[in-house]
């Protein structure tokens, strides 16, 4: 099978905000049809590398190509090719539905009757139809987000960039924009999706990009980047009186993470397991407290950061 041409290409993308380094010298191609993650903490780079695709921000130093096209930082016309949606929601609180994609649709020189036909096939893409009159200041935050999506979708873009979509959405919400996003990528869009979230990642996209401090550290498929973790593994602990000394122990010997039921272990490299399971036998605890399971994305990204996914 011959692989997909490069819809979107960067090479040596930097850009600093004084002594704030926020790209590092960002090398990425980026396939047509490909659903590719960004995943980062908050204030990795990840909006601004968006911004620097959009041409809001020029890149310092670098070159962006569209379509195998050289796009200078002042080309919009080469950009009207992307749709952006921002992490911020973009619309009109005080119109309607229809009225904002009427609005917006005006704004990428769409005719009317282009805008009517293609503003109702998104609403009810979406399950917005019904409530296209409705002020968008009356919508639930699950709506707002759903009608920020289609509104870059009004020109039929070839790629989607989604800077953070979910944001203060309900989890019904987030899946209907899953499930959304998911059938557009199927049909052919090129997705690039920001995210903090290692299940959205985990569940939306084909291949991964982790980025911190503006520096990519690891780009691969999930399962390529997980079989390349390091130590293979991580143990979870699970809490019940009389662990305590087991997860002293565990504390040495890689980055300990407490969660609601179990503590979580992303081993570092002198990772003893033999010593966790004789702490157990002495104590006269079962070994069904310990579980050991393959390495997670926040796994992976604790062992190339040293920081948590989420800080």
């Amino acid at each position: 099978m011959t692989a997909s041409k490069p819809i979107l290409e960067l090479t040596g993308i930097s850009k600093s905000f004084g002594s704030i380094h926020a790209l590092r010298e960002v090398d990425l191609s980026i396939a047509t049809g490909e659903f590719f993650g960004f995943l980062g903490p908050n204030g990795a780079g990840k909006s601004t590398l968006l911004k620097v695709f959009c041409g809001f921000q020029p890149a310092d130093t670098g070159e962006i190509r569209i379509k195998g096209q050289p796009v200078a930082a002042d080309d919009q016309q080469a950009r009207r090719s992307l749709g952006l949606v921002p992490q911020e929601l973009a619309l009109y609180d005080r119109l309607s539905a229809i009225n904002n994609l009427r609005v917006f649709g005006g704004i990428h020189g769409l005719g009317r009757a282009r805008i009517e036909e293609k503003g109702r096939e998104l609403l009810e893409s979406v399950g917005l139809w019904e409530r296209r009159n409705d002020r968008v200041k009356d919508f639930s935050g699950g709506m707002k987000r759903r009608l920020n999506i289609i509104v870059s979708l009004l020109h039929e873009p070839d790629i989607l960039l989604c800077d953070e979509p979910t944001v203060g959405v309900d989890p019904q919400s987030r899946n209907a924009i899953f499930e959304f996003l998911e059938n557009l990528n199927r049909r052919g869009l090129t997705i690039l999706y920001t995210t903090h979230y290692m299940e959205e990642a985990e569940r939306l996209c084909r291949r991964i990009a982790i980025i911190d401090h503006g520096k990519i550290l690891a780009c691969d498929k999930q399962d390529r980047l997980l079989a390349d973790a390091g130590s293979g593994c991580e143990v979870l602990i699970k809490k019940a009186p009389g662990m305590e000394p087991v997860v002293e122990a565990a504390g040495g010997q890689g980055e300990l993470i407490e969660e609601d039921l179990t503590w979580r272990l992303v081993p570092g490299p002198g990772l003893r397991l033999s010593r966790l399971y004789a702490i157990i036998e002495e104590h006269g605890l079962s070994h069904e407290h310990l579980q050991v399971r393959q390495p997670s994305l926040e796994g992976l990204f604790l062992q190339l950061t040293g920081r948590k996914l989420r800080d």
